[in-house]
C-alpha cells in the first residue's frame, strides 16, 4: 500500500471514530484527493462528494467563490481556497473539508507565484485553516505532494477533534 493510500485509510478510520464526513474542492490536483479517498473500501461511509473546479468559472458556479477574487488576488490565493473550502462544506454539510489551488506547471508560474506554489485550506466545523506551500519537482511531483499534504492536514485536524472529545 503506497503512502497516500495509507494516509487515506487512516483518515477513514479517524472520521469513522468521529462519525464525520469529509468533502474535497480541488483545482490543481484534478480530483486526486477524492481518488485517493475512494480507493479505500467503505469510504462511502465518510466521503460523499468532491468537486473538481479547474476553471475559475466553475469555482464560482459550483463553490460560490466570488468572481472578483480572481482579478484582485488570483485563483492561487488564500482567499480563493478559503472560499472553495467553505463552498464545499456548505453544499455537503460535511464537518471536514479540504481545498487546493496551485500552479503545478510546467507553465503558469510568475515571480510572485512560481511553479510549485499551492494554497491549501481545511475546513473543520466553522473554522478554516490555510497554508501556502512550495513543492519542488515536475507537474506530477507537485500534484502528488499536494494530495499528500491535503490528507496529512485532514489527519491532523481529525486527530485534534478526537483529542477534544477525550
Amino acid at each position: 500500500m503506497n503512502e497516500i493510500t495509507q494516509l487515506a485509510a487512516e483518515l477513514g478510520r479517524r472520521l469513522q471514530v468521529l462519525n464525520a464526513h469529509v468533502t474535497t474542492a480541488e483545482s490543481c490536483t484534478g480530483g486526486g484527493i477524492a481518488e485517493a479517498i475512494t480507493r479505500i473500501p467503505g469510504s462511502s461511509a465518510w466521503f460523499e462528494a468532491g468537486y473538481v473546479t479547474y476553471s475559475n468559472r466553475q469555482k464560482t458556479l459550483q463553490l460560490n467563490v466570488p468572481v472578483e477574487l480572481f482579478t484582485t488576488v488570483g485563483a492561487v490565493s488564500r482567499e480563493v481556497v478559503e472560499a472553495m473550502v467553505r463552498g464545499a462544506q456548505e453544499k455537503n454539510s460535511a464537518y471536514f473539508s479540504v481545498a487546493v489551488s496551485g500552479i503545478a506547471g510546467p507553465d503558469g508560474g510568475t515571480a510572485n507565484k512560481p511553479v510549485g506554489t499551492v494554497w491549501l485550506a481545511w475546513g473543520v466545523g466553522d473554522q478554516v485553516f490555510c497554508e501556502r506551500q512550495h513543492f519542488p519537482g515536475n507537474r506530477d511531483d507537485v500534484r502528488r505532494q499536494t494530495v499528500k499534504a491535503a490528507l496529512e492536514g485532514l489527519l491532523r485536524y481529525a486527530a485534534a477533534e478526537i483529542s477534544n472529545q477525550g
